[in-house]
């Protein structure tokens, strides 16, 4: 997907900004609840901007690193390392070499198909062989060896990955803020 200019970001924003209420929530520090009113708002235009998983992975994106920056939680997203495109890296890659244990990838695969999720995995293990350190963010529900979030208009689980990634970072040490006291 181009970087530059992407019609699902581009909605997705506008959205956030037309809400009266994300900036409130987020105050709060209401993130699930920010990813619900996102989903249920956008969810069905979304899906018809493009092939479903594809534009559901934008959607995801678009919604991970709005939420982390206001979460003030540390995390690269969309970076080249050893040839592979990592799609978001909590706190960094700097702390992914030298301590996996200490580092998040979540993957958001841009496909359903478990095998194509599952080769893209095999990959990601070659730079973070702390298998439960990656996490994987699902257009549809796929049983996978990992800790999963599906993000989907009935029953999403994806509202919750804000909430794990700061509990990750809380517990690893590796917010050295401790912006969200989980």
């Amino acid at each position: 997907m181009d970087e530059e200019a992407n019609p699902i970001k581009d909605y997705l924003f506008d959205y956030i900004k037309s809400s009266q209420t994300i900036p409130e929530l987020i105050a709060q520090k209401k993130f699930d609840i920010v990813i619900d009113e996102i989903i249920q708002n956008c969810y069905d235009k979304v899906v018809t901007m493009g092939q479903k998983d594809e534009a559901l992975g934008v959607l995801a994106t678009g919604i991970l690193h709005y939420l982390l920056t206001n979460a003030l939680l540390n995390a690269q997203r969309k970076i080249e390392y050893n040839e592979m495109e990592l799609d978001i890296v909590i706190p960094d890659i700097k702390t992914l070499e030298k301590d996996s244990k200490m580092s998040l990838v979540i993957c958001i695969p841009k496909s359903s198909e478990k095998n194509i999720i599952e080769e893209k995995i095999t990959q990601l293990e070659k730079i973070q062989p702390t298998k439960e350190n990656i996490w994987v963010v699902l257009s549809e529900n796929v049983p996978l060896e990992r800790k999963t979030f599906v993000l989907s208009k009935e029953n999403s689980s994806f509202s919750k990955i804000i909430f794990e990634i700061a509990q990750f970072s809380n517990v690893g040490g590796a917010n050295k803020f401790k912006i969200l006291r989980i």
